[in-house]
C-alpha cells in the first residue's frame, strides 16, 4: 500500500533532488509531457512506496518539495503523455525513468522486455508496452552532497607541463596484489597507496579515467556473456558509476569519488574525465525506455526531420543528444560544472566531440555548444580535450577546433606508427608531428600544447600487440572478429604473437622504446595508455571495450624486461620535464633568434648537412636528425625572465640497416653527449662524448638522443 506524503509547491531549480537539510526539492524537466509522477522506493530488491503527482509547472519543470524525504532515499519518475514514435514522442508511464540529474544510481539495469517502451517482439515499435519496468530499472538516490575536502587545491598544472595517462579505474586496479581486495576495481583503489605510488613513480601529472559516468551494459554483451567495459553507454550524466564503489551504491560512491580526487591531488595528479555527451544508453528506435526516451524523446534527441520516429546517428550507437536544444544543452553544461565544482575534477576529454558541435548537419566552430563552453566561467578555466571526430559526413575535424581546446592528435598517431614501421615518405610528415603539428594548429593562433600526442589508446591494439601482431584477434568478442580496426603495424618479423625468439623479442622491445621516446621528445601533450610502460598484451584483442577481465586488466607481476620498460618511461618523462626544449610553449620558427648564433630548430641528413628546402620531397629517406636549440626558445618563465636551457640533438632512423649519421657541429668545437640509445635499455655509464663532425653509428630502427655536454655548455 502506498503512502500519503506531505508536499510543498518546490522550486523549478536547481534540477534535480536537492537536500536542503530539512528536505528534499525535486525538479524534473519535460516540454511535452502531460503529466509527471515522482516515485519513491524503499528495501532490497526495491519496493515502491510512494507515487507523488508533480502538479507544479514551472517553465516547462515540473517540481515538488518533500519535507520528509532524506539522503539515501530511493526515487525514479513516470512521466505520462503521447505514445505517438511517428511524431517523436515515447511517453510511457508503465516505464520507471532515471532522473537525468541524479546524483546516484543505485545498481545496473536487468535486462527484461519490460525496459522497452514497446512490446517486444510485436512486429514493431508502434504500440506501446504497459509492463512495469521498477524491478528490473535502477533506482535513483537522493545524495547528501556535505564532504570534508580540507585544504585540496587542484593542481593546475600547466599545459605544456601535463604528461597524460589513460586508465580504467578497475583494469588498473583490479589485480595489484597490494591493494586490499576488496578495494581493487574501485575509486578506493585508484586513490590507495600503492596505485598512487606506481603513478608518481612514472612521473605522469593527469590521469585520465575512461567514463566514470554511470553507465549500462547492452543486452547483446550481456547475453553473450560480456559487459561494457570501457563504460562509453551514459546514462546518468552527474552520476559516479556504481560499478566502481567499494562502499555501496545509496550515495557511498559519490563520497567514494571524491576521496579519491583528494588523494590524487594531494600527490600532485591532476583528474581528467572522459565524457560520452553525444549520445546515450537507449540506443535507436529499438532500444529501451530508461531517461531520456521516457521523459521528452523529442527534446534530448536528434530525430530525423521527415520521420520523426527515427534517430539521426553520428555516433554508430544509435542516437545522437540534441544540443541545439537549451535543454540538453543545460544538461551538458550542469553536469560539467558540477563535475568541476562538487567533485573537483581538472578537466574533460570529450568522447566524439564533433558530434557536439553539429548544428544543422555540418561540425560548426561557432556552436552554441563552443559558444557557452567558452562563455562559462567555470568551465572554460578547466582542461578541455576533444575528440576531434566522430562517425558522420564531414565528422573528422582534427586542428578544427578552436582556441581553449586541446585534441587527441590522429595525424600524429597514423604519422608516427608509419614512419616506425618503415613505410616510405614519411619523413616531411614526421617533422611536422615531432615538431607540435603547426600545421594543424598554428593558424587559428593555438599552441603546441593543443595537440595531445598519442600512438595507442584504450581504443586498438596496446603498444605490445601493436609491435607484434599484422592482424586483430577479437574472436572472443563474439562477433567473428567483424569488429575493431585494422590498425596493424607489421614488421616482417616472420613470427606473429607471443615467441621466445630472443632476435625477435629484441626486436619488439626497442621498436616500443622507438615509439615511446618518440611520444615523450615530441612538442605538444604525450599522453600513455596505462599498461604500455609493462609491454601489456590483450593477446591481440584491439577492441576490448567488452572484456572485463585479465584480456584488459593491467598486469601486476613483474618481470626483468617490465621492469626495464617501467624505467625507461620514467626517464623519458624525466628528460622531458626537466629540458624546456621539449615543450615548448611557442611553435618553432625555423630561424635563428635576436641574440642567438643559431637557429631554434634545424633538421639535418644523415651527412651532417642541414636540410635544403627541395629535399623534404625524398621518398626514399627514413632517416633525419633535429636540433632544438636551448639557447633559442624566446619564452620567458612566469618571472619574465628568459627560459635557457641545454641544446639537443634527436637522431631517428626507421630504416631496418644501420646508418651512420655525421654529428652536426653546434659552433666551433662543439661536444655531443650521447643521451639516450633505443638500441639499449639505458646508457647509463655509457654516455659517450663526440665531437662535432664524428660520425656515430646510428643502429637500424633506432633512435638516439644527444645533448650539448656540459663542458661545452659553460664556456
Amino acid at each position: 500500500m502506498m503512502e500519503t506524503l506531505r508536499t510543498r509547491p518546490g522550486r523549478p531549480y536547481p534540477l534535480g533532488a536537492t537536500w536542503d537539510g530539512a528536505g528534499v526539492n525535486f525538479a524534473l524537466f519535460s516540454e511535452h509531457a502531460s503529466a509527471v509522477d515522482l516515485c519513491l522506493f524503499e528495501g532490497d530488491p526495491q519496493r515502491e512506496t510512494a507515487r507523488v503527482p508533480l502538479l507544479e509547472r514551472t517553465d516547462q519543470i515540473w517540481h515538488v518539495y518533500l519535507p520528509a524525504a532524506r539522503p539515501g532515499q530511493l526515487y525514479g519518475y513516470r512521466v505520462h503523455g503521447a505514445y505517438d514514435p511517428a511524431a517523436g514522442h515515447r511517453f510511457n508511464p508503465a516505464k520507471l525513468l532515471i532522473d537525468p540529474y541524479a546524483r546516484a544510481i543505485d545498481g545496473a539495469v536487468r535486462w527484461n522486455d519490460a525496459v522497452f517502451g514497446y512490446r517486444v517482439g510485436g512486429g514493431a515499435d508502434l504500440a506501446p508496452d504497459d509492463r512495469d519496468s521498477a524491478p528490473f530499472v535502477p533506482a535513483c538516490v537522493v545524495v547528501d552532497p556535505a564532504f570534508t575536502w580540507d585544504d585540496d587545491q587542484p593542481p593546475r598544472t600547466p599545459w605544456h607541463r601535463t604528461v597524460i595517462y589513460e586508465l580504467h579505474v578497475k583494469g588498473f586496479t583490479a589485480r595489484h596484489p597490494d591493494i586490499p581486495p576488496a578495494l581493487r576495481g574501485t575509486f578506493a583503489g585508484l586513490g590507495s597507496s600503492p596505485a598512487i605510488e606506481h603513478l608518481t613513480r612514472l612521473g605522469v601529472t593527469a590521469v585520465e579515467l575512461l567514463p566514470v559516468h554511470h553507465s549500462v551494459a547492452e543486452q547483446f554483451l550481456v547475453t553473450r556473456g560480456l559487459t561494457n567495459y570501457w563504460g562509453y553507454n551514459s546514462i546518468g550524466y552527474l552520476a559516479p558509476d556504481a560499478r566502481f564503489s567499494s562502499q555501496g551504491a545509496r550515495g557511498e560512491q559519490v563520497r567514494e569519488f571524491k576521496t579519491m580526487v583528494r588523494t590524487l591531488h594531494q600527490a600532485g595528479i591532476e583528474v581528467i574525465l572522459d565524457v560520452v555527451y553525444n549520445h546515450t544508453a537507449e540506443g535507436n528506435h529499438l532500444g529501451p525506455t530508461l531517461a531520456f526516451r521516457g521523459i521528452d524523446n523529442a527534446a534530448y534527441y536528434r530525430l530525423m526531420p521527415d520521420q520523426p520516429r527515427y534517430y539521426q546517428d553520428y555516433t554508430g550507437c544509435g542516437n545522437t543528444l540534441d544540443m541545439r536544444h537549451p535543454r540538453t544543452l543545460q544538461l551538458l553544461m550542469d553536469s560539467l560544472r558540477y563535475w568541476v565544482l562538487e567533485m573537483h575534477v581538472d578537466g574533460f576529454r570529450f568522447d566524439l566531440a564533433a558530434t557536439l558541435a553539429r548544428e544543422l548537419h555540418d561540425v560548426d566552430r561557432l556552436s552554441a555548444f563552443f559558444d557557452v563552453i567558452h562563455q562559462d566561467p567555470v568551465v572554460s578555466q578547466v582542461k578541455l580535450i576533444a575528440e576531434p571526430w566522430d562517425l558522420g559526413e564531414g565528422g573528422y575535424q582534427v586542428g578544427n577546433f578552436p582556441p581553449g581546446w586541446a585534441e587527441w592528435n590522429g595525424k600524429y598517431r597514423d604519422t608516427v606508427r608509419r614512419y616506425w614501421k618503415g613505410d616510405w615518405g614519411q619523413v616531411p610528415e614526421l617533422a611536422f608531428r615531432l615538431t607540435g603539428s603547426s600545421d594543424l594548429y598554428e593558424q587559428g593562433g593555438r599552441r603546441p600544447y593543443a595537440s595531445v600526442n598519442f600512438v595507442t589508446c584504450h581504443d586498438g591494439f596496446t603498444l605490445a600487440d601493436l609491435v607484434s601482431y599484422n592482424d586483430k584477434r577479437n574472436e572472443q568478442n563474439g562477433e567473428g572478429n567483424r569488429d575493431g580496426t585494422s590498425d596493424n603495424l607489421s614488421w616482417n618479423c616472420g613470427i606473429e604473437g607471443p615467441t621466445h625468439d630472443p632476435a625477435v623479442v629484441a626486436l619488439r622491445e626497442r621498436q616500443m622504446r622507438n615509439i615511446l621516446a618518440t611520444l615523450f621528445l615530441s612538442q605538444g601533450i604525450p599522453m600513455l595508455w596505462a599498461g604500455d610502460e609493462v609491454a601489456r598484451s590483450q593477446g591481440g584483442n584491439n577492441n576490448a571495450y567488452g572484456q572485463d577481465n585479465e584480456i584488459s586488466w593491467f598486469p601486476w607481476l613483474p618481470s626483468r624486461a617490465t621492469t626495464r620498460q617501467i624505467d625507461f618511461v620514467r626517464r623519458l618523462i624525466r628528460l622531458r620535464l626537466d629540458h624546456p626544449v621539449f615543450h615548448r610553449r611557442k611553435f618553432f620558427q625555423g630561424r635563428r633568434i635576436q641574440g642567438s648564433e643559431v637557429k631554434d630548430l634545424s633538421w639535418f641528413r644523415p651527412d651532417g648537412k642541414e636540410m635544403t628546402e627541395g629535399e623534404w620531397g625524398d621518398w626514399f629517406s627514413r632517416c633525419i636528425g633535429l636540433r632544438l636549440s636551448g639557447d633559442a626558445i624566446e619564452e620567458t618563465d612566469d618571472m619574465g625572465r628568459p627560459i635557457v636551457d641545454d641544446t639537443m640533438l634527436l637522431l631517428l632512423n626507421a630504416h631496418y640497416e644501420p646508418m651512420p649519421f655525421v654529428l652536426p657541429a653546434y659552433r666551433a668545437g662543439t661536444r655531443w653527449e650521447l643521451v639516450l640509445d633505443t638500441r639499449i635499455w639505458d646508457t647509463g655509464s655509457r654516455r659517450r662524448r663526440l665531437r662535432g663532425g664524428a660520425t656515430y653509428a646510428l643502429e637500424g630502427r633506432s633512435l638516439a638522443v644527444f645533448q650539448l655536454s656540459r663542458a661545452e655548455r659553460t664556456r
